[in-house]
């Protein structure tokens, strides 16, 4: 449990971007890619400040997220990203208005209600480095 504040950084970081990146497309005008370089298009979506910096929120997110699976079994650490669903939803509903409806409720509860029983019942135990060095077969032989 000595790494949950990463887990919580990425799962929070991971909602982030997701939110980073629905603004930024909300913002852009109605896609189309007609008349256009299609590759054009894309670097204008890249580049365009929201877009950019969910991207690069993103980037923050996976390093965490390889920071975590360093420390702890992947087993443990990965069901907690499905806690950034529930953020998003949650501030989807009230940054965008989107509809948090009684299923979505009820479903979030789940996926919190499964997170808790995964972190009770999973170990958590850190990953363990190898106690010895690597030995060529080599150097086994007198």
């Amino acid at each position: 449990m000595k790494y949950l504040w990463f887990i919580l950084f990425t799962v929070m970081t991971n909602a982030a971007a997701q939110l980073m990146l629905k603004h930024g497309m909300m913002s852009l005008a109605p896609l189309s890619f007609e008349g256009t370089n299609p590759l054009i298009k894309v670097l204008q979506i890249v580049f365009s400040p929201w877009v950019f910096l969910g991207l690069c929120t993103f980037v923050i997110s996976m390093a965490s997220h390889l920071f975590v699976l360093s420390k702890v079994e992947l087993s443990f650490a990965y069901p907690f990203l499905s806690l950034a669903y529930v953020a998003v939803a949650v501030f989807a509903y009230f940054v965008f208005r989107e509809d948090l409806n009684v299923w979505r409720v009820a479903g979030i509860g789940f996926i919190c209600l499964g997170t808790i029983l995964i972190a009770q019942g999973g170990s958590g135990h850190e990953v363990v480095e190898d106690a010895q060095p690597n030995v060529r077969t080599s150097e086994l032989v007198p």
